[in-house]
């Protein structure tokens, strides 16, 4: 727009925050003011105007969407056996601990305070397990659009945890203080009812 009003730069100038960043267009100041009173200025900024408002409520449809989506979508915890669901916890923390190079020792899931949702101490390996089956549900948040802070993907991030959490707590009900307890740690709150 700039360059369309105001036509060539009065000067370059070097950038400065990036030195090997090309040289910067200067105005002067009475140029700009003079091309900021007219017409085709008025045109050209709101024709922008009208364009962003445009992108900003294609955006908001398209986030409405995708939240429907995550709220309306099925979450299908896998049903295992207590004693199969268990192994698989186990494996999967130990592939887990040998990606992350440490050794398991076992003593993980029973870090901190004993609680009532502790009398379980391979629940959190357990709900880890389940909630890392249920990771194919984060191609919603892949469609997203926008990943700035005001893109509203925290938003949906959170929504997916808590539905799924909410899924794991219905499926497995001894596990709901521990997807509770995970679910607060993250900032989500409590699974939906």
């Amino acid at each position: 727009m700039a360059h369309r009003l105001l036509g060539a730069a009065d000067r370059l100038g070097a950038n400065p925050r990036f030195r090997d960043a090309p040289r910067i267009r200067l105005y002067r100041l009475e140029r700009v003011e003079a091309a900021e009173r007219s017409e085709d200025f008025r045109a050209v900024a709101e024709s922008s105007e009208r364009r962003s408002e445009a992108v900003r409520a294609a955006m908001r449809r398209r986030r409405e969407e995708i939240l429907q989506r995550i709220r309306d979508e099925p979450i299908d915890v896998p049903r295992l056996a207590p004693g199969r669901l268990a192994l698989r916890a186990a494996e999967h923390r130990a592939r887990r601990e040998a990606e992350w190079g440490r050794a398991g020792d076992g003593t993980a899931a029973m870090d901190g305070p004993v609680t009532h949702s502790s009398l379980d101490p391979l629940a959190p390996w357990k709900v880890g397990y389940l909630r890392h089956r249920l990771g194919h549900y984060d191609r919603f948040l892949d469609a997203w659009p926008g990943h700035g802070r005001g893109s509203g993907r925290a938003e949906a991030a959170t929504l997916l945890r808590e539905r799924i959490c909410a899924a794991i707590a219905e499926a497995y009900p001894s596990l709901a203080q521990e997807c509770e307890r995970q679910a607060r740690e993250q900032g989500v709150g409590p699974p939906l009812q």
